[in-house]
């Protein structure tokens, strides 16, 4: 019986907007395979934002689902996920409406507000971590 080769890893498809299609899975190995996919500066955003999380919040549970990582509360649900548009990283607070204050940018979802980040912009990174630090006490969704 003949035995195949190895499968070679494929660097993950780029989705319109830039954002990397990655696998859906549990744990830091899926986060960590999307922000390597993240393109360009937004990468440095990816890796800055999910060690700022991981040092907020301790014990923090990570997944990617629909190209999206995802961060939460073991018991509590999903507080905040990011993913990549074309000019800027979209980071959404989940029950971000209970923030304050509330990140800058509306939702069409009733409880979710957003923070842009867009290239060489300055962020408060005090404030984000207040908004993670709070974020993660609420509670989350709990769509998976």
């Amino acid at each position: 019986m003949a035995t195949r080769p190895p499968k070679r890893a494929t660097k993950p498809r780029v989705l319109a907007g830039g954002n990397p299609q990655i696998a859906k899975g549990d744990g830091d190995a899926p986060v960590q395979a999307f922000i390597a996919a993240m393109p360009g500066w937004k990468r440095d955003v990816g890796l800055s934002l999910d060690a700022l999380i991981v040092r907020t919040v301790p014990g923090v549970r990570k997944a990617v689902r629909w190209n999206t990582p995802f961060y939460g509360v073991e018991g509590k649900g999903w507080f905040l996920g990011f993913h990549c548009l074309t000019k800027h990283v979209k980071v959404a607070f989940f029950n971000g409406v209970a923030l304050k204050p509330m990140p800058p940018v509306e939702s069409k979802q009733k409880r979710v507000r957003y923070l842009h980040i867009f290239e060489a912009e300055m962020i408060d990174e005090a404030q984000l971590a207040r908004w993670i630090k709070r974020a993660a006490k609420l509670p989350g969704e709990r769509c998976f």
